[in-house]
């Protein structure tokens, strides 16, 4: 199968070099400055074993390839607040042989959140889901770097809504030569809820930096605890993280690279790129719109989905936002929205 790795960021850059490493057909897909260093330099992917440039065929766009190949997986890594225009971009391109990619090939959703499957739905019929543990940086153009040893990441895949199938199966197997685990799940949905669940703490590490001391540990305990209550309220089921342990206790081993830890997930690295774009909307925001469809409040999750947006829409430095600060106003938003159910409480329809 020849895999076409579209959004050659951290999570597809770093899958896209290893499964090349490995001797699979790889396509990068990306745009502006990647794009661009893509084209002139290669992939420079910087892992444990060393550094590794990969000269691939890098589009910025399915007109450039042409018509596409019956055995092609679309991998779809962009952030999900890109995957519309991704999704209709791709879906209606000409496979040889007749029908398009919508009709005919598989979309594989290596993202964070839980929104991209259900967008894929609308334009692609063979909807794959993955899990993503991967700890990748893209911070620089043309250079991945992936911290994990002796495996670079775990990514559970199974079909979306659920079940599974021989092609999840064959690129499971395929990832297996590339230094990745991947588990073939039934109900890969259950482990991207709890995946979201780790991925709340984005946006306070994205405005106060990496959680690094107690009180910015105490913070996201409380808002983890928002986003249980939600998901609790909605009966959606997540992996306890008894079985997360068991099942990645052990296997991936995080080690400094260039003399140097690795600065802080996606979200901070989209403010250190200045995208202009964060994908709070899509995690915090996930368990806000739950909470708003099932009556939990969720000031915690509601204020870092506004602050995120605000540092990303006004180019703001990621982590300037002092820990004791991003306190004092979680505490003043909790303080605020229990006013406000107390005082509809106390004020109901009808009466004034």
């Amino acid at each position: 199968m020849r895999y076409i790795i579209i959004g050659a960021g951290a999570v597809g850059g770093a899958i896209g070099a290893r499964l090349a490493g490995a001797g699979h057909e790889v396509v990068l897909v990306a745009r502006g400055a990647q794009y661009a260093a893509l084209r002139e330099g290669g992939l420079r992917f910087r892992a444990p074993d060393g550094e590794h440039t990969h000269r691939l065929p890098v589009v910025d766009g399915p007109e450039a390839l042409g018509a596409l190949r019956g055995d092609d997986v679309l991998v779809l890594a962009v952030k999900t607040q890109d995957s519309e225009a991704a999704l209709e971009a791709w879906g209606p391109v000409a496979v040889a042989g007749g029908a398009t990619a919508g009709e005919r090939l598989p979309v594989v959703c290596a993202q964070n959140g839980v929104e991209s499957q259900r967008l894929a739905l609308r334009h692609f019929r063979r909807v794959y889901g993955v899990c993503v543990w991967l700890p990748a940086t893209f911070v620089e153009p043309g250079v991945v770097s992936a911290a994990g040893t002796p495996l670079t990441g775990i990514l559970h895949i199974g079909r979306h809504p659920h079940g599974t199938d021989e092609t999840a199966r064959r690129i499971a197997a395929d990832l297996a030569t590339a230094r990745f685990e991947a588990p073939v799940v039934p109900d890969v949905a259950r482990w991207q809820y709890a995946k979201l669940l780790a991925n709340l703490a984005n946006a306070v590490e994205a405005v106060s930096g990496p959680i690094a001391d107690d009180e910015a540990r105490r913070l996201y305990a409380r808002v983890r605890a928002e986003g249980e209550a939600v998901l609790g309220a909605a009966g959606i089921p997540y992996t306890s993280e008894r079985e997360q342990k068991e099942v990645r206790g052990g296997r991936i081993r995080l080690v400094p690279l260039d003399g140097a830890e690795r600065g802080g997930g996606s979200s901070w690295q989209s403010l250190t790129r200045g995208t202009g774009t964060i994908e709070a909307d899509y995690l915090n925001g996930e368990i806000v719109l739950l909470g708003r469809l099932h009556g939990v409040p969720t000031p915690l999750n509601e204020l870092l989905q506004r602050l995120a947006n605000a540092f990303a829409r006004e180019g703001r430095a990621p982590g300037s936002l002092p820990v004791a600060e991003l306190v004092r106003l979680a505490d003043e938003a909790v303080a605020a929205a229990e006013g406000s159910v107390a005082f509809v409480q106390e004020d109901p329809p009808g009466r004034s």
